[in-house]
């Protein structure tokens, strides 16, 4: 990200974890300087001096804060080395890269049905040396964090569920009833029974349903009818649909499939979504897919005060002020649909991906309409690019699927936000993948904020004058620079304001 102040200080204004370790600001009246989302109050603007790394802010005079702990910071400029001890910048960032990754994984369940050897494998380290860089990041061991993890949604089931106690142990992570209870005694001073009798006397009732639901905060307000305007055309046939309303997908999760539903509460400033109780043991890894794939962590009020400032968007961000940025439920199955979706329509790529799923996917027994699952990258990796261009399209894109999945099978390209840049340009160094490919996947399932497909059509069309040809991808990126550092969601009013011209 370009360290420009203006930018810089929208970032550090809206506290957004997505900025943490990308850049540190120096505070000159104090002369400490912090990560993006420093707790401690927001200082004037023009107290603020902005640089890449803590070594560069050290050089520069300011000494580290002691409240959010820069060299704890994720990320490319994270974790970085003091002046005194200089160390190697690639090994710091790996470190901080390994850290994201880990807590990511362990935040999404890692550690529930799986081993900390089993997940330090799959990071490519031992679990001695996942357990040491951990602890020394955050504070506490994986194990605790889990643990952590695992009791807040042990709570929230126990309040907003009728699941039995131990359909909410198992859904929670935990191995069995007996640790459960002596964990959440142990946190909360009380046995879960006495939450679930205090929840039942306020009205929840003990009947078991067969759904449970999961309710996901958001800062208002929330755009829902954007969110369901998007992902309704993209919407693969026996995958996902939006009726009314509501956002319904096929989920599978081992050997257990289900069709969870998403609404919206704006009253509450929450999203509902009911769950199927086969699907509970999975309830955290669907929240936080849920939470990615609504972009429930965006700050609306901050991007919406920076975008407005340019004329080209000022009207549609007065209407559409909750705007987000859809993500992806599964972020594999995205990379594909943005493969399928080159040099074609939405509704052409849409068609694309029902056929490969009914090819080459796996029939579900949901006993709903939605009941079937996109292949996955190892099935994928093992398909014949002739067996995937016959499903209507060029070979070469057959190829660049087939590549696509081996490298992601071998985890030569990461999908996932903590993977950060090294995965747009591991994505690029494939076959049939280019830079626009590349930022849409990580406008969606990256989850990064200033992703910028500069040559998309759309974006160009949009930033030309009325009647004129579209401007050039040098021209879209050059007049970008203005809505850093959040050009992904200036992206989405853009294309927002074509489908909504007369």
């Amino acid at each position: 990200m370009e360290l420009d102040a203006a930018h810089c200080y929208r970032a550090i204004a809206a506290r957004d974890p997505r900025f943490d370790g990308v850049f540190f600001v120096g505070v000159t009246t104090t002369g400490v300087y912090c990560r993006p989302i420093c707790p401690a109050r927001t200082p004037r603007r023009d107290r603020c001096t902005y640089h890449r790394t803590a070594a560069e802010a050290e050089r520069a005079g300011f000494r580290a804060c002691f409240r959010c702990r820069p060299e704890l910071a994720p990320g490319d400029g994270g974790a970085r080395a003091s002046a005194a001890a200089p160390a190697s910048p690639a090994s710091v960032d790996a470190t901080a890269r390994l850290v994201a990754r880990a807590v990511a994984r362990i935040e999404a369940g890692a550690l529930d049905d799986g081993s900390l050897e089993g997940l330090a494998a799959e990071l490519g380290v031992t679990d001695r040396h996942l357990r040491r860089v951990v602890q020394d990041a955050v504070g506490a061991a994986p194990i605790e964090l889990a643990q952590t993890r695992r009791l807040a949604m042990a709570k929230q089931l126990l309040h907003d569920t009728t699941l039995p106690l131990t359909e909410v142990a198992f859904a929670s992570g935990f191995a069995s009833v007996r640790r459960f209870n002596a964990a959440f005694r142990a946190r909360f001073g009380a046995p879960p029974q006495r939450v679930r009798r205090a929840v039942a006397v306020a009205g929840a009732g003990p009947a078991v349903a067969p759904t449970f639901e999961l309710r996901l905060g958001y800062r208002a307000p929330l755009d829902w009818a954007g969110l369901l305007g998007y992902l309704g055309p993209r919407a693969i046939p026996g995958v996902e649909e939006v009726v009314g309303a509501a956002w319904r997908r096929a989920v599978v999760v081992g050997d257990r499939v289900g069709v969870l539903e998403v609404r919206d509460a704006p009253a509450r400033a929450q999203l509902v979504a009911t769950v199927p109780v086969a699907l509970a043991p999975a309830a955290r890894t669907i929240a936080a897919r849920l939470r990615a794939v609504f972009d429930l962590d965006a700050h609306p009020g901050a991007i919406a005060g920076a975008l407005a400032g340019d004329r080209r968007l000022a009207a549609a961000v007065r209407a559409r002020p909750g705007l987000r940025v859809p993500g992806a439920f599964d972020p594999f199955e995205l990379a594909v649909r943005a493969v399928l979706g080159q040099q074609v329509s939405v509704r052409g790529a849409t068609t694309l991906a029902a056929r490969l799923g009914e090819r080459l996917g796996e029939p579900l027994r949901t006993g709903d309409p939605l009941a079937r699952a996109l292949p996955g990258a190892a099935r994928l990796a093992q398909a014949r690019p002739e067996a995937i261009a016959a499903i209507g399209m060029p070979l070469a894109r057959g190829r660049a699927i087939v590549e696509l999945a081996r490298a992601v099978a071998e985890r030569r390209v990461v999908l996932d936000g903590a993977a950060g840049a090294a995965a747009v340009v591991a994505l690029e160094a494939l076959p049939g993948i280019g830079p626009w490919t590349a930022q849409y996947v990580a406008m969606r399932a990256l989850r990064w904020p200033d992703a910028f497909p500069a040559g998309d059509l759309g974006v160009r069309k949009a930033l030309a004058r009325a009647g004129a040809a579209p401007v050039t991808a040098a021209e879209a990126a050059r007049r970008a620079e203005a809505w850093r550092p959040w050009r992904a969601y200036a992206v989405l009013h853009l294309w927002r304001t074509l489908s909504e011209a007369p």
